[in-house]
Protein backbone atom coordinates (compact mmCIF):
# COMPACT_ATOMS: atom_id res chain seq x y z
CA UNK A 1 0.00 0.00 0.00
CA UNK A 2 2.89 2.37 0.87
CA UNK A 3 4.39 1.69 -2.57
CA UNK A 4 1.03 2.43 -4.20
CA UNK A 5 0.62 5.80 -2.39
CA UNK A 6 4.24 6.82 -2.97
CA UNK A 7 4.01 5.88 -6.65
CA UNK A 8 0.69 7.71 -7.06
CA UNK A 9 1.90 10.95 -5.48
CA UNK A 10 5.14 10.87 -7.50
CA UNK A 11 3.28 10.01 -10.72
CA UNK A 12 0.67 12.74 -10.29
CA UNK A 13 3.27 15.30 -9.17
CA UNK A 14 5.23 14.72 -12.38
CA UNK A 15 2.04 14.69 -14.45
CA UNK A 16 3.01 11.18 -15.50
CA UNK A 17 -0.26 9.24 -15.12
CA UNK A 18 0.65 7.01 -18.06
CA UNK A 19 3.98 6.26 -16.39
CA UNK A 20 2.21 5.46 -13.13
CA UNK A 21 -0.24 3.14 -14.88
CA UNK A 22 2.64 1.36 -16.58
CA UNK A 23 4.34 0.90 -13.21
CA UNK A 24 1.15 -0.59 -11.74
CA UNK A 25 0.81 -2.95 -14.72
CA UNK A 26 4.36 -4.17 -14.26
CA UNK A 27 3.75 -4.71 -10.55
CA UNK A 28 0.57 -6.72 -11.21
CA UNK A 29 2.36 -8.81 -13.82
CA UNK A 30 5.27 -9.47 -11.47
CA UNK A 31 2.88 -10.51 -8.65
CA UNK A 32 1.04 -12.84 -11.05
CA UNK A 33 4.30 -14.52 -12.15
CA UNK A 34 5.28 -15.05 -8.50
CA UNK A 35 1.89 -16.65 -7.70
CA UNK A 36 2.08 -18.93 -10.76
CA UNK A 37 5.51 -20.18 -9.65
CA UNK A 38 4.06 -20.93 -6.20
CA UNK A 39 1.25 -22.92 -7.85
CA UNK A 40 3.78 -24.92 -9.91
CA UNK A 41 5.68 -25.75 -6.71
CA UNK A 42 2.59 -27.58 -5.38
CA UNK A 43 3.04 -30.36 -7.96
CA UNK A 44 5.72 -32.61 -9.45
CA UNK A 45 6.42 -34.58 -12.61
CA UNK A 46 4.19 -34.60 -15.70
CA UNK A 47 1.39 -32.47 -14.21
CA UNK A 48 3.88 -29.73 -13.35
CA UNK A 49 5.29 -29.69 -16.90
CA UNK A 50 1.84 -29.57 -18.52
CA UNK A 51 0.84 -26.73 -16.18
CA UNK A 52 4.07 -24.85 -16.92
CA UNK A 53 3.21 -24.92 -20.65
CA UNK A 54 -0.35 -23.81 -19.90
CA UNK A 55 0.92 -20.95 -17.73
CA UNK A 56 3.11 -19.64 -20.58
CA UNK A 57 -0.08 -19.15 -22.59
CA UNK A 58 -1.84 -17.63 -19.59
CA UNK A 59 1.02 -15.15 -18.95
CA UNK A 60 0.70 -14.01 -22.55
CA UNK A 61 -3.07 -13.43 -22.34
CA UNK A 62 -2.75 -11.77 -18.89
CA UNK A 63 -0.05 -9.42 -20.22
CA UNK A 64 -2.27 -8.43 -23.14
CA UNK A 65 -5.27 -8.03 -20.80
CA UNK A 66 -3.30 -5.51 -18.71
CA UNK A 67 -2.27 -3.60 -21.86
CA UNK A 68 -5.82 -3.15 -23.16
CA UNK A 69 -6.81 0.52 -23.32
CA UNK A 70 -10.48 0.82 -24.23
CA UNK A 71 -12.36 -1.06 -26.99
CA UNK A 72 -10.35 -3.24 -29.38
CA UNK A 73 -12.11 -1.65 -32.36
CA UNK A 74 -12.96 1.91 -33.36
CA UNK A 75 -16.55 1.90 -34.62
CA UNK A 76 -15.87 4.55 -37.24
CA UNK A 77 -13.28 2.30 -38.93
CA UNK A 78 -15.72 -0.57 -39.50
CA UNK A 79 -16.50 -1.25 -43.16
CA UNK A 80 -18.71 -3.73 -44.97
CA UNK A 81 -16.68 -6.69 -46.24
CA UNK A 82 -15.84 -6.48 -49.98
CA UNK A 83 -18.32 -8.33 -52.22
CA UNK A 84 -15.94 -11.17 -53.11
CA UNK A 85 -14.83 -11.78 -49.50
CA UNK A 86 -18.14 -13.50 -48.61
CA UNK A 87 -19.16 -15.94 -51.31
CA UNK A 88 -22.66 -17.43 -51.65
CA UNK A 89 -22.64 -21.19 -51.09
CA UNK A 90 -24.52 -21.78 -54.37
CA UNK A 91 -21.60 -20.26 -56.30
CA UNK A 92 -19.12 -22.59 -54.53
CA UNK A 93 -21.35 -25.65 -55.06
CA UNK A 94 -21.98 -24.63 -58.69
CA UNK A 95 -18.41 -25.57 -59.58
CA UNK A 96 -19.32 -29.20 -59.00
CA UNK A 97 -17.03 -31.83 -57.52
CA UNK A 98 -13.74 -33.13 -58.92
CA UNK A 99 -13.25 -36.72 -60.06
CA UNK A 100 -10.79 -37.19 -57.19
CA UNK A 101 -13.00 -36.48 -54.17
CA UNK A 102 -10.95 -39.03 -52.24
CA UNK A 103 -7.76 -37.00 -52.82
CA UNK A 104 -9.44 -33.95 -51.24
CA UNK A 105 -10.75 -35.95 -48.28
CA UNK A 106 -7.37 -37.53 -47.58
CA UNK A 107 -6.00 -34.03 -46.93
CA UNK A 108 -8.62 -33.41 -44.23
CA UNK A 109 -9.00 -34.01 -40.49
CA UNK A 110 -12.22 -33.19 -38.61
CA UNK A 111 -11.83 -31.35 -35.30
CA UNK A 112 -14.74 -31.18 -32.86
CA UNK A 113 -14.74 -28.77 -29.92
CA UNK A 114 -15.55 -31.14 -27.06
CA UNK A 115 -14.72 -29.14 -23.95
CA UNK A 116 -18.25 -28.42 -22.70
CA UNK A 117 -20.31 -30.09 -19.99
CA UNK A 118 -24.04 -30.81 -20.21
CA UNK A 119 -24.83 -28.80 -17.06
CA UNK A 120 -27.13 -26.30 -18.84
CA UNK A 121 -29.37 -29.27 -19.72
CA UNK A 122 -29.14 -30.81 -16.24
CA UNK A 123 -26.64 -33.53 -17.24
CA UNK A 124 -23.35 -34.51 -15.64
CA UNK A 125 -20.27 -35.19 -17.75
CA UNK A 126 -19.44 -34.20 -21.34
CA UNK A 127 -22.26 -32.68 -23.36
CA UNK A 128 -21.20 -34.83 -26.33
CA UNK A 129 -22.43 -37.94 -24.47
CA UNK A 130 -26.08 -36.76 -24.25
CA UNK A 131 -28.48 -38.85 -26.39
CA UNK A 132 -30.02 -36.70 -29.09
CA UNK A 133 -31.62 -39.05 -31.61
CA UNK A 134 -32.54 -42.77 -31.54
CA UNK A 135 -30.28 -43.30 -28.49
CA UNK A 136 -27.35 -41.80 -30.46
CA UNK A 137 -25.19 -39.20 -28.72
CA UNK A 138 -23.54 -36.18 -30.39
CA UNK A 139 -20.31 -38.21 -30.47
CA UNK A 140 -22.03 -41.29 -31.97
CA UNK A 141 -23.48 -39.18 -34.80
CA UNK A 142 -20.09 -37.55 -35.48
CA UNK A 143 -18.34 -40.94 -35.69
CA UNK A 144 -21.10 -42.29 -37.98
CA UNK A 145 -20.77 -39.30 -40.34
CA UNK A 146 -16.99 -39.66 -40.74
CA UNK A 147 -17.13 -43.45 -40.98
CA UNK A 148 -19.70 -43.11 -43.79
CA UNK A 149 -17.32 -40.77 -45.68
CA UNK A 150 -14.37 -43.12 -45.19
CA UNK A 151 -16.35 -46.14 -46.40
CA UNK A 152 -17.96 -44.33 -49.34
CA UNK A 153 -14.73 -42.87 -50.73
CA UNK A 154 -12.18 -45.38 -49.31
CA UNK A 155 -10.48 -42.57 -47.42
CA UNK A 156 -8.86 -42.04 -44.04
CA UNK A 157 -10.38 -38.89 -42.51
CA UNK A 158 -9.49 -38.87 -38.79
CA UNK A 159 -11.58 -37.36 -35.99
CA UNK A 160 -9.80 -35.09 -33.51
CA UNK A 161 -11.50 -34.13 -30.23
CA UNK A 162 -10.36 -31.06 -28.33
CA UNK A 163 -11.29 -32.01 -24.77
CA UNK A 164 -11.04 -29.93 -21.61
CA UNK A 165 -9.97 -31.14 -18.17
CA UNK A 166 -13.73 -31.39 -17.50
CA UNK A 167 -14.44 -33.83 -20.34
CA UNK A 168 -11.18 -35.68 -21.03
CA UNK A 169 -11.50 -38.66 -18.67
CA UNK A 170 -15.15 -39.50 -19.44
CA UNK A 171 -14.62 -39.04 -23.19
CA UNK A 172 -11.59 -41.32 -23.30
CA UNK A 173 -13.51 -44.05 -21.45
CA UNK A 174 -16.27 -43.98 -24.06
CA UNK A 175 -13.89 -43.96 -27.06
CA UNK A 176 -13.20 -47.66 -26.57
CA UNK A 177 -16.60 -48.46 -28.08
CA UNK A 178 -15.48 -47.06 -31.46
CA UNK A 179 -12.42 -49.35 -31.75
CA UNK A 180 -13.93 -51.30 -34.66
CA UNK A 181 -15.30 -48.26 -36.51
CA UNK A 182 -13.50 -47.04 -39.61
CA UNK A 183 -12.37 -43.79 -37.98
CA UNK A 184 -9.08 -43.01 -36.29
CA UNK A 185 -9.80 -40.88 -33.23
CA UNK A 186 -7.23 -38.57 -31.63
CA UNK A 187 -7.66 -36.34 -28.60
CA UNK A 188 -5.78 -33.43 -27.11
CA UNK A 189 -6.57 -31.19 -24.17
CA UNK A 190 -7.31 -27.50 -23.95
CA UNK A 191 -5.15 -25.53 -21.55
CA UNK A 192 -6.08 -25.14 -17.90
CA UNK A 193 -5.93 -21.51 -16.78
CA UNK A 194 -6.33 -20.03 -13.28
CA UNK A 195 -9.41 -17.98 -12.46
CA UNK A 196 -8.40 -14.54 -11.26
CA UNK A 197 -9.82 -12.64 -8.28
CA UNK A 198 -11.64 -9.61 -9.69
CA UNK A 199 -10.20 -7.25 -7.05
CA UNK A 200 -6.60 -8.41 -6.59
CA UNK A 201 -6.13 -9.81 -10.14
CA UNK A 202 -4.32 -12.82 -8.63
CA UNK A 203 -5.18 -16.54 -8.91
CA UNK A 204 -7.86 -17.78 -6.50
CA UNK A 205 -6.32 -21.27 -6.25
CA UNK A 206 -3.48 -22.06 -3.88
CA UNK A 207 -2.48 -25.36 -5.52
CA UNK A 208 -2.76 -27.29 -8.80
CA UNK A 209 -5.26 -29.79 -7.40
CA UNK A 210 -8.53 -30.33 -9.26
CA UNK A 211 -10.36 -31.66 -6.19
CA UNK A 212 -12.30 -29.96 -3.40
CA UNK A 213 -12.42 -26.17 -3.23
CA UNK A 214 -9.40 -25.82 -5.51
CA UNK A 215 -11.36 -27.22 -8.48
CA UNK A 216 -13.32 -23.96 -8.74
CA UNK A 217 -10.10 -22.07 -9.35
CA UNK A 218 -9.56 -23.40 -12.88
CA UNK A 219 -11.22 -23.04 -16.29
CA UNK A 220 -10.66 -23.99 -19.95
CA UNK A 221 -9.96 -20.67 -21.76
CA UNK A 222 -12.45 -20.79 -24.63
CA UNK A 223 -12.09 -22.44 -28.03
CA UNK A 224 -9.57 -19.83 -29.24
CA UNK A 225 -7.09 -21.93 -27.27
CA UNK A 226 -7.34 -24.55 -30.04
CA UNK A 227 -4.34 -23.20 -31.95
CA UNK A 228 -1.83 -23.22 -29.09
CA UNK A 229 -3.05 -26.48 -27.51
CA UNK A 230 -3.15 -28.32 -30.85
CA UNK A 231 0.37 -27.12 -31.62
CA UNK A 232 1.74 -27.87 -28.11
CA UNK A 233 0.22 -31.37 -28.10
CA UNK A 234 2.40 -32.46 -31.05
CA UNK A 235 -0.73 -33.66 -32.89
CA UNK A 236 -0.59 -30.79 -35.40
CA UNK A 237 2.90 -31.85 -36.56
CA UNK A 238 1.82 -35.50 -36.57
CA UNK A 239 -1.14 -34.83 -38.90
CA UNK A 240 1.00 -32.72 -41.26
CA UNK A 241 3.53 -35.60 -41.40
CA UNK A 242 0.64 -37.90 -42.41
CA UNK A 243 -0.19 -35.65 -45.38
CA UNK A 244 -3.12 -33.78 -43.82
CA UNK A 245 -3.39 -30.17 -45.00
CA UNK A 246 -6.68 -28.86 -43.60
CA UNK A 247 -8.97 -29.19 -40.61
CA UNK A 248 -12.71 -28.67 -40.45
CA UNK A 249 -13.50 -27.29 -36.99
CA UNK A 250 -16.98 -27.08 -35.42
CA UNK A 251 -18.84 -27.32 -32.13
CA UNK A 252 -19.77 -30.93 -31.36
CA UNK A 253 -23.32 -29.82 -30.47
CA UNK A 254 -23.91 -28.34 -33.95
CA UNK A 255 -25.66 -31.21 -35.72
CA UNK A 256 -25.61 -29.33 -39.04
CA UNK A 257 -21.79 -29.19 -39.12
CA UNK A 258 -21.02 -32.12 -41.42
CA UNK A 259 -18.11 -32.32 -43.88
CA UNK A 260 -19.15 -30.39 -47.00
CA UNK A 261 -17.34 -31.65 -50.10
CA UNK A 262 -17.97 -28.46 -52.10
CA UNK A 263 -16.34 -26.20 -49.50
CA UNK A 264 -13.44 -28.64 -49.11
CA UNK A 265 -12.93 -28.74 -52.90
CA UNK A 266 -12.99 -24.92 -53.06
CA UNK A 267 -10.30 -24.71 -50.39
CA UNK A 268 -8.06 -27.41 -51.85
CA UNK A 269 -8.28 -26.16 -55.45
CA UNK A 270 -7.20 -22.52 -54.98
CA UNK A 271 -4.08 -21.53 -56.97
CA UNK A 272 -0.90 -21.42 -54.86
CA UNK A 273 -0.51 -17.64 -54.91
CA UNK A 274 -4.11 -17.16 -53.72
CA UNK A 275 -4.29 -20.21 -51.44
CA UNK A 276 -7.09 -19.60 -48.96
CA UNK A 277 -5.89 -20.44 -45.42
CA UNK A 278 -9.15 -19.88 -43.53
CA UNK A 279 -12.84 -20.20 -44.42
CA UNK A 280 -15.60 -19.20 -42.02
CA UNK A 281 -19.11 -20.46 -42.70
CA UNK A 282 -21.64 -17.71 -42.05
CA UNK A 283 -25.39 -17.76 -42.50
CA UNK A 284 -28.19 -15.19 -42.66
CA UNK A 285 -29.24 -13.65 -39.36
CA UNK A 286 -32.75 -14.04 -38.03
CA UNK A 287 -34.12 -12.29 -34.94
CA UNK A 288 -32.91 -15.26 -32.88
CA UNK A 289 -29.29 -14.63 -33.93
CA UNK A 290 -28.88 -10.90 -33.29
CA UNK A 291 -26.13 -11.45 -30.73
CA UNK A 292 -24.04 -13.68 -33.03
CA UNK A 293 -20.60 -12.50 -34.18
CA UNK A 294 -20.42 -11.07 -37.70
CA UNK A 295 -17.76 -10.44 -40.35
CA UNK A 296 -16.52 -6.91 -41.05
CA UNK A 297 -13.68 -5.32 -43.01
CA UNK A 298 -11.31 -3.57 -40.59
CA UNK A 299 -7.97 -2.01 -41.46
CA UNK A 300 -7.88 -3.93 -44.74
CA UNK A 301 -8.57 -7.35 -43.21
CA UNK A 302 -11.62 -9.56 -42.80
CA UNK A 303 -12.37 -9.66 -39.08
CA UNK A 304 -14.87 -11.25 -36.68
CA UNK A 305 -16.81 -8.70 -34.64
CA UNK A 306 -18.39 -10.06 -31.44
CA UNK A 307 -21.05 -8.25 -29.42
CA UNK A 308 -18.63 -7.99 -26.46
CA UNK A 309 -16.37 -5.74 -28.58
CA UNK A 310 -19.16 -3.34 -29.53
CA UNK A 311 -19.33 0.03 -27.71
CA UNK A 312 -22.63 0.31 -25.78
CA UNK A 313 -23.82 3.18 -27.95
CA UNK A 314 -23.71 0.92 -31.02
CA UNK A 315 -25.16 -2.34 -29.65
CA UNK A 316 -28.58 -1.77 -31.26
CA UNK A 317 -26.87 -1.05 -34.58
CA UNK A 318 -24.87 -4.29 -34.23
CA UNK A 319 -28.09 -6.24 -33.63
CA UNK A 320 -29.69 -4.77 -36.74
CA UNK A 321 -30.52 -7.52 -39.22
CA UNK A 322 -30.47 -4.96 -42.05
CA UNK A 323 -26.93 -3.67 -41.42
CA UNK A 324 -25.20 -6.86 -40.25
CA UNK A 325 -26.97 -9.54 -42.25
CA UNK A 326 -24.85 -12.61 -41.42
CA UNK A 327 -23.38 -14.32 -38.37
CA UNK A 328 -20.60 -16.81 -37.66
CA UNK A 329 -21.71 -20.46 -37.37
CA UNK A 330 -18.30 -21.45 -35.90
CA UNK A 331 -17.85 -23.96 -38.74
CA UNK A 332 -14.28 -23.22 -39.85
CA UNK A 333 -11.90 -24.65 -42.46
CA UNK A 334 -8.24 -23.94 -41.67
CA UNK A 335 -4.84 -24.70 -43.18
CA UNK A 336 -2.64 -26.78 -40.86
CA UNK A 337 0.66 -25.36 -42.13
CA UNK A 338 -0.73 -21.84 -41.61
CA UNK A 339 -1.53 -22.64 -37.96
CA UNK A 340 1.98 -24.07 -37.59
CA UNK A 341 3.53 -20.92 -39.11
CA UNK A 342 1.51 -18.50 -36.98
CA UNK A 343 2.24 -20.43 -33.77
CA UNK A 344 5.97 -20.54 -34.52
CA UNK A 345 5.97 -16.80 -35.27
CA UNK A 346 3.83 -16.11 -32.16
CA UNK A 347 1.60 -14.12 -34.53
CA UNK A 348 -1.82 -15.39 -33.36
CA UNK A 349 -3.32 -12.20 -31.96
CA UNK A 350 -6.84 -12.94 -30.69
CA UNK A 351 -9.09 -10.44 -28.93
CA UNK A 352 -9.49 -11.19 -25.23
CA UNK A 353 -12.98 -11.92 -23.90
CA UNK A 354 -13.26 -11.00 -20.20
CA UNK A 355 -15.85 -13.36 -18.73
CA UNK A 356 -16.96 -12.44 -15.17
CA UNK A 357 -18.10 -15.31 -12.91
CA UNK A 358 -19.23 -15.70 -9.31
CA UNK A 359 -17.95 -18.79 -7.48
CA UNK A 360 -20.18 -20.86 -5.18
CA UNK A 361 -18.82 -19.02 -2.13
CA UNK A 362 -19.78 -15.66 -3.65
CA UNK A 363 -16.28 -14.65 -4.74
CA UNK A 364 -16.16 -12.57 -7.94
CA UNK A 365 -13.61 -13.77 -10.49
CA UNK A 366 -12.73 -13.18 -14.13
CA UNK A 367 -11.85 -15.67 -16.85
CA UNK A 368 -9.73 -14.51 -19.78
CA UNK A 369 -10.87 -16.32 -22.93
CA UNK A 370 -10.48 -16.19 -26.71
CA UNK A 371 -12.66 -17.35 -29.63
CA UNK A 372 -11.41 -19.62 -32.41
CA UNK A 373 -13.04 -17.55 -35.19
CA UNK A 374 -11.26 -14.35 -34.08
CA UNK A 375 -8.09 -15.70 -35.74
CA UNK A 376 -9.55 -15.05 -39.21
CA UNK A 377 -7.63 -11.75 -39.41
CA UNK A 378 -4.29 -13.58 -38.96
CA UNK A 379 -4.62 -15.86 -42.02
CA UNK A 380 -3.94 -15.12 -45.69
CA UNK A 381 -6.78 -14.84 -48.23
CA UNK A 382 -9.44 -15.58 -45.59
CA UNK A 383 -12.96 -16.05 -46.91
CA UNK A 384 -16.53 -16.19 -45.65
CA UNK A 385 -19.03 -18.55 -47.30
CA UNK A 386 -22.72 -17.82 -46.78
CA UNK A 387 -24.11 -21.33 -46.22
CA UNK A 388 -27.70 -22.59 -45.93
CA UNK A 389 -29.22 -22.37 -42.45
CA UNK A 390 -29.29 -26.19 -42.33
CA UNK A 391 -25.53 -26.13 -41.57
CA UNK A 392 -26.29 -24.42 -38.27
CA UNK A 393 -28.31 -26.75 -36.04
CA UNK A 394 -26.98 -26.26 -32.50
CA UNK A 395 -28.49 -28.08 -29.54
CA UNK A 396 -28.05 -25.76 -26.56
CA UNK A 397 -31.34 -26.39 -24.75
CA UNK A 398 -34.11 -29.00 -24.49
CA UNK A 399 -36.14 -26.78 -26.86
CA UNK A 400 -33.46 -27.43 -29.51
CA UNK A 401 -33.42 -31.11 -28.51
CA UNK A 402 -37.17 -31.41 -29.15
CA UNK A 403 -36.67 -30.18 -32.73
CA UNK A 404 -33.90 -32.67 -33.58
CA UNK A 405 -35.74 -35.60 -31.96
CA UNK A 406 -38.91 -34.88 -33.94
CA UNK A 407 -40.14 -35.96 -37.37
CA UNK A 408 -38.93 -32.61 -38.77
CA UNK A 409 -35.64 -34.38 -39.39
CA UNK A 410 -34.63 -37.71 -40.82
CA UNK A 411 -31.38 -39.42 -39.84
CA UNK A 412 -29.07 -40.98 -42.41
CA UNK A 413 -25.48 -42.13 -41.71
CA UNK A 414 -25.24 -39.79 -38.70
CA UNK A 415 -26.52 -36.71 -40.60
CA UNK A 416 -29.84 -34.98 -39.91
CA UNK A 417 -31.73 -33.52 -42.86
CA UNK A 418 -35.02 -31.63 -42.90
CA UNK A 419 -37.90 -33.92 -43.86
CA UNK A 420 -39.07 -33.45 -47.49
CA UNK A 421 -42.63 -33.63 -46.09
CA UNK A 422 -42.21 -30.19 -44.45
CA UNK A 423 -43.51 -27.51 -46.79
CA UNK A 424 -41.35 -24.68 -45.36
CA UNK A 425 -37.56 -24.92 -45.10
CA UNK A 426 -37.52 -22.78 -41.93
CA UNK A 427 -37.24 -24.34 -38.48
CA UNK A 428 -40.19 -23.79 -36.09
CA UNK A 429 -39.67 -21.62 -33.03
CA UNK A 430 -39.91 -23.78 -29.87
CA UNK A 431 -39.86 -22.38 -26.34
CA UNK A 432 -40.12 -24.85 -23.44
CA UNK A 433 -40.49 -23.53 -19.87
CA UNK A 434 -38.48 -24.22 -16.71
CA UNK A 435 -40.14 -27.61 -16.06
CA UNK A 436 -38.45 -28.91 -19.23
CA UNK A 437 -34.92 -27.52 -18.69
CA UNK A 438 -33.31 -30.75 -17.50
CA UNK A 439 -33.13 -33.61 -19.99
CA UNK A 440 -34.39 -36.24 -17.52
CA UNK A 441 -37.49 -34.23 -16.62
CA UNK A 442 -38.05 -33.21 -20.24
CA UNK A 443 -38.13 -36.90 -21.28
CA UNK A 444 -40.77 -37.78 -18.66
CA UNK A 445 -43.11 -35.06 -20.00
CA UNK A 446 -43.40 -36.53 -23.53
CA UNK A 447 -44.81 -40.04 -23.90
CA UNK A 448 -43.67 -39.68 -27.49
CA UNK A 449 -42.27 -36.72 -29.45
CA UNK A 450 -45.17 -34.82 -31.10
CA UNK A 451 -45.70 -34.63 -34.86
CA UNK A 452 -44.24 -31.19 -35.70
CA UNK A 453 -44.16 -31.24 -39.52
CA UNK A 454 -46.61 -28.34 -39.84
CA UNK A 455 -45.54 -26.41 -36.73
CA UNK A 456 -44.60 -22.70 -36.83
CA UNK A 457 -44.39 -21.86 -33.13
CA UNK A 458 -44.70 -23.85 -29.89
CA UNK A 459 -44.62 -22.44 -26.36
CA UNK A 460 -45.08 -24.76 -23.37
CA UNK A 461 -44.90 -23.43 -19.81
CA UNK A 462 -45.66 -24.89 -16.37
CA UNK A 463 -46.59 -28.44 -15.31
CA UNK A 464 -47.50 -29.91 -18.71
CA UNK A 465 -47.31 -33.45 -20.09
CA UNK A 466 -48.07 -34.65 -23.62
CA UNK A 467 -49.44 -38.12 -24.38
CA UNK A 468 -48.55 -40.38 -27.28
CA UNK A 469 -49.09 -39.38 -30.91
CA UNK A 470 -49.91 -35.72 -30.24
CA UNK A 471 -49.80 -33.47 -33.30
CA UNK A 472 -49.02 -29.72 -33.15
CA UNK A 473 -49.61 -27.41 -36.15
CA UNK A 474 -49.36 -23.67 -36.76
CA UNK A 475 -49.00 -21.72 -33.49
CA UNK A 476 -49.65 -23.68 -30.30
CA UNK A 477 -49.34 -22.21 -26.80
CA UNK A 478 -49.83 -24.40 -23.70
CA UNK A 479 -49.61 -22.63 -20.34
CA UNK A 480 -50.36 -24.30 -17.00
CA UNK A 481 -50.85 -21.61 -14.39
CA UNK A 482 -49.16 -21.96 -11.00
CA UNK A 483 -50.60 -24.97 -9.16
CA UNK A 484 -52.36 -26.29 -12.25
CA UNK A 485 -51.38 -29.29 -14.32
CA UNK A 486 -52.22 -29.89 -17.95
CA UNK A 487 -52.14 -33.35 -19.53
CA UNK A 488 -52.58 -33.27 -23.29
CA UNK A 489 -54.38 -36.56 -24.09
CA UNK A 490 -52.88 -39.15 -26.44
CA UNK A 491 -53.81 -38.60 -30.08
CA UNK A 492 -54.67 -34.89 -29.64
CA UNK A 493 -54.32 -32.63 -32.66
CA UNK A 494 -53.62 -29.01 -31.68
CA UNK A 495 -53.71 -26.52 -34.55
CA UNK A 496 -53.45 -22.76 -33.85
CA UNK A 497 -54.58 -23.35 -30.27
CA UNK A 498 -54.02 -21.73 -26.88
CA UNK A 499 -54.41 -24.19 -24.00
CA UNK A 500 -54.71 -22.41 -20.67
CA UNK A 501 -54.57 -23.50 -17.00
CA UNK A 502 -58.00 -25.08 -16.76
CA UNK A 503 -57.54 -27.05 -20.01
CA UNK A 504 -59.72 -24.62 -21.91
CA UNK A 505 -58.73 -25.02 -25.55
CA UNK A 506 -59.25 -21.93 -27.71
CA UNK A 507 -58.69 -21.31 -31.36
CA UNK A 508 -55.87 -18.87 -31.89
Amino acid sequence: MALYIEGLSKGVANGGMAQFQEMMRQQLESSMHTELEKLLDTSRGAEREVSRKDFEGFKNIFHRFLQVKGPSIEWIKIQRPPEDSIQPYDKIAGRGLPDNVADCLNKLAVVKLNGGLGTSMGCKGPKSLISVRNENTFLDLTVQQIEHLNKTYSTDVPLVLMNSFNTDEDTNKILQKYTHHRVKIHTFNQSRYPRVNKESLLPVSTNLSMTGQSAEGWYPPGHGDLYASFYNSGLLDQLIAQGKEYIFVSNIDNLGATVDLHILHHMVSQPNGKRCEFIMEVTDKTRADVKGGTLIQYEGKLRLLEIAQVPKAHVDEFKSVSKFKIFNTNNLWISLTAIQRLQEQKAMDLEIIVNPKTLDGGQNVVQLETAVGAAIKCFNNALGINVPRSRFLPVKTTSDLLLVMSNLYSLDAGSLTMSPKREFPTTPHVKLGGSFTKVQEYLTRFESIPDMLELDHLTVSGDVTLGKNVSVKGTVIIIANHGDRIDIPAGSMLENKIVSGNLRIMDH
